[in-house]
């Protein structure tokens, strides 16, 4: 009767524990948040020039003679251990073909690249981030001033009394 008990004992730990890892991974799994734009980065290997753009969820970006469809883009929650993947699907269609080849298609994560990276002799493609909303263009914001003598008079610096 001695020896059941130590048996007993380790069995209903393993369980708890067990339990408490299942617990822990579908918690961590359920901790993420919709974004509804990627940042990617292409690499063009044929001429080594980088390109890093902005694309929203639903749609699809052509670069080169490749498609990417972005499906989602997910990111953790502040709190949590930082993460940002995206479900990517990209397909080649190749000069004088007749029908597309598909090359990839698959959650593609920001902190490693290589765990689910795409195999194309040209391009590589890479999930940097997801965001809320775009860059703004290279443009200065418009200013709209509907009397310069307003604006030229809170210009001028107030006399010391």
């Amino acid at each position: 009767m001695p020896l059941r008990l130590p048996y007993f004992l380790s069995f209903f730990i393993s369980i708890c524990i067990a339990l408490f890892s299942f617990h822990h991974k579908a918690t961590a799994q359920s901790a993420t948040i919709d974004y509804p734009i990627v940042k990617l980065q292409v690499l063009d290997k044929s001429t080594a020039r980088t390109s890093t753009f902005d694309a929203k969820v639903g749609t699809t970006i052509e670069y080169g003679s490749i498609f990417i469809k972005i499906q989602a883009c997910r990111k953790s929650e502040p709190l949590e251990k930082p993460e940002s993947a995206s479900f990517l699907q990209i397909w080649e269609v190749p000069i004088n073909a007749e029908k597309s080849e598909w090359v990839f298609s698959g959650w593609m994560f920001a902190s490693s690249p290589a765990l689910s990276a795409m195999d194309h002799s040209v391009y590589d493609v890479w999930v940097l981030d997801c965001v809320t909303k775009e860059k703004p263009k290279n443009k200065a914001p418009e200013v709209k001033i509907e009397n310069i003598e307003d604006v030229s008079q809170e210009l001028v610096a107030p006399e010391d009394n």
